[in-house]
């Protein structure tokens, strides 16, 4: 039977608005191939999260292809024969256990991303987007491909109350009480990096946002909570209907 026909209407909606979410990641140039994901919660059953089947396209991505699997690491539908990708069960399994909060965990391996992630200096206070960020930002020390389950102890803990993560030598994570917010926190997240290594990389010497208005910056756009991502994601969604319709199948 269809998987729209075995799931409640708000599992439906959530599979419908993740699906979204990736062919979004995707259309802005944010995918890597079959690599990242991003996972979101399924209302109602706490113990259980979608996340993408490893072998997909960001552009591919259904409603119905998405897989339901437990904290366990068990897959509980059997809509696809593909399995989940190892290294982002590790991933948000440790965000999603770890914080109750977070409805959404979203992973990219962008190139500005992976840029930055490399950087002593981390994310700079350089950019009104970046303002966003400001001390509020996490690190993770690279590990390896992220496949060892005790590796999760650590995310949690270097992940912290912060919703934006980036993991050393490696890319960017975001999380949201919304996957429209997870997505409006990455997108902001990634022009941050744009704009960061874009500007390193002329070499003239760069005039960084002082402490003070920094943080009130920060403090201006954090007041909104997860406004701007809901406010903007029916235009998202408009968008993804004139392009193709198929991600809410």
């Amino acid at each position: 039977m269809a998987v729209r026909d075995n799931v409640t209407p708000e599992e439906w909606k959530t599979r419908v608005d993740l699906a979204a979410c990736y062919r979004l990641v995707d259309f802005y140039d944010m995918s890597d191939m079959t690599g990242t994901h991003i996972a979101a919660r399924v209302p109602g059953e706490p113990d259980a999260f979608l996340l993408n089947p490893h072998g997909m396209f960001f552009n591919e991505m259904t409603a119905s292809s998405l897989i339901k699997v437990n904290f366990d690491g068990e897959q509980l539908t059997k809509n696809t024969d593909y399995a989940v990708n190892p290294a982002g069960f590790t991933i948000h399994s440790a965000v999603l256990d770890g914080r109750k909060d977070v409805f959404c965990s979203l992973h990219t391996h962008t190139r500005a991303g992976m840029g930055v992630s490399a950087m002593e200096c981390g994310l700079l206070p350089m950019t009104q987007h970046s303002m966003r960020f400001y001390e509020c930002t996490s690190y993770h020390d690279y590990e390896g491909v992220a496949t060892n389950l005790d590796e999760r102890e650590r995310l949690q803990r270097d992940l912290g109350e912060n919703d934006a993560l980036i993991l050393r030598n490696h890319g960017l994570l975001t999380c949201g009480r919304t996957i429209p917010e997870a997505f409006h926190m990455m997108f902001r997240l990634e022009k941050s990096c744009q704009a960061q290594v874009d500007a390193m990389s002329t070499g003239a010497e760069m005039q960084l946002v002082p402490k003070e208005v920094a943080e009130h910056t920060r403090n201006q756009m954090t007041s909104r909570g997860g406004s701007f991502g809901a406010m903007g994601w029916p235009g998202h969604l408009r968008r993804l209907d004139r392009i193709d319709p198929s991600y809410k199948h």
